[in-house]
């Protein structure tokens, strides 16, 4: 990986090029080489999930077939033993839960959290159609709903590609609106809709909108689907900062001056950081969710080369 970073990137905005660039990384992650989850920091397990198995047939038991698969009604009716016979399975919808709302418009060292989560998303969609899988997303800018249904081949990754880039424009030109008119639970109700049974589901955002509804909708997902969740994240939202000064910050719903000089507010930010990503680590937990985190301080391709 001789450049880490795209070209082209500003860590504000968002370009073609600078997407299309982690096209070329995907051959890291695809088989034999290890699992791109594996090497992304904070997660539950590394364990990588491997591709299903589609029924295929139900035949005549053949010397060397493996008993378990051995189709018992069948064997019961005919008088013969019967096996089921599986194939791998050759296409998987991959879908995306990408969150483009006020509170990802904000970076305080290397980019914004939008920009390494598009990275992200990007990299995922290039690596799903490389694999001969199909991807589609719902992306949510905090105050409408974008739908891309799952697609193969070039077409995915590029029409999402080209959502991001709007969706992000969007939401810079709309920074300075109070809070998100939409709940987060839309944009997962929207992804629920558009998701067949069994795909794989990866939903990446802060989660600073997530609430007991939201939940609720994630645990309808998690039901036919396979998830892994993402948190975006930021240092100067755990309290780590060089910055000694004194600011007036918001979170979209209040406002008030902090003196980041202060160990005290810094220790109270962190403190208010870790309590809400333990939540997000529970409910992961409780759901046997596989839970990640992205920082928006380094490339991404540094975050996840292992």
């Amino acid at each position: 990986m001789a450049r880490i970073q795209p070209p082209s990137s500003d860590g504000v905005t968002l370009s073609l090029d600078e997407l299309i660039f982690f096209k070329q990384h995907t051959v890291h992650w695809l088989p034999p080489a290890k699992s791109l989850w594996s090497h992304i920091q904070g997660q539950h397990h590394s364990s990588r999930l491997g591709r299903g198995m589609d029924f295929a047939e139900v035949r005549q038991y053949q010397p060397g077939d493996d008993i378990r698969s051995i189709d018992w009604r069948v064997t019961a009716r005919t008088g013969k033993t019967h096996t089921k016979v599986f194939c791998e399975e050759k296409e998987k919808p991959v879908l995306l839960y990408l969150d483009f709302s006020a509170s990802m418009q904000f970076g305080s060292t290397l980019m914004l959290k939008s920009v390494v989560m598009a990275h992200m998303a990007s990299l995922i969609s290039w690596l799903s159609v490389a694999q001969k899988d199909r991807i589609g997303a719902v992306i949510d800018n905090g105050h409408s709903l974008v739908e891309i249904k799952p697609s193969s081949r070039n077409k995915g990754p590029l029409q999402i590609i080209q959502k991001m880039i709007e969706a992000h424009q969007i939401s810079l030109s709309n920074i300075k609106r109070v809070n998100d008119s939409i709940s987060m639970a839309d944009g997962l109700s929207t992804l629920n809709r558009l998701s067949p049974k069994g795909s794989e589901i990866v939903l990446m955002s802060d989660f600073t909108r997530l609430d007991t509804k939201n939940t609720s909708v994630i645990n309808q997902l998690n039901r036919h689907n396979k998830i892994k969740l993402i948190q975006i994240t930021d240092p100067l939202e755990q309290g780590n900062t060089h910055y000694r000064g004194v600011e007036l910050v918001s979170d979209r719903k209040s406002t008030q001056w902090l003196d980041f000089s202060s160990r005290k507010t810094r220790q109270r930010i962190e403190s208010a950081f870790a309590e809400r990503q333990s939540s997000l680590k529970s409910l992961c937990h409780s759901l046997a969710i596989q839970y990640s985190s992205l920082s928006s301080d380094s490339p991404l391709l540094q975050q996840i080369s292992g």
